[in-house]
């Protein structure tokens, strides 16, 4: 049951680097597009003082989504892993319970 774990625990850890790649790849397209028609406007001089400002509203709204996005995949990766550990510990307990003897690895 060990080796199975250690295959699942490698599979979630693909998985949440393919999240967290996938969602730093997207924040940037994200803030690309929100750009331009800032860009647009700033160039015909539309935004004026409130220019600055409104990007700055932007990024920090954008990076506060995608941070967010990061820090819940961190969290849910740490629970699994907390929960394999968990299920390896009680296959070990149950093992020493029966009278000593660990279980074979499969």
């Amino acid at each position: 049951m060990k080796t199975t774990i250690a295959r699942i625990e490698a599979v979630k850890d693909l998985i949440q680097e393919a999240v967290d790649k996938g969602a730093t790849s997207v924040e940037q397209i994200h803030r690309t597009i929100a750009d331009l028609p800032l860009d647009v406007l700033e160039k015909r001089g539309l935004l004026g003082d409130e220019g600055k400002g409104a990007r700055k509203l932007v990024d920090t709204s954008i990076g506060a989504v995608y941070d967010t996005i990061r820090a819940v995949n961190r969290e849910v990766g740490e629970l699994a892993s907390g929960l394999f550990e968990a299920l390896e510990n009680h296959e070990e307990a149950q093992a020493n319970i029966g009278g000593g003897k660990k279980k074979h690895e499969s």
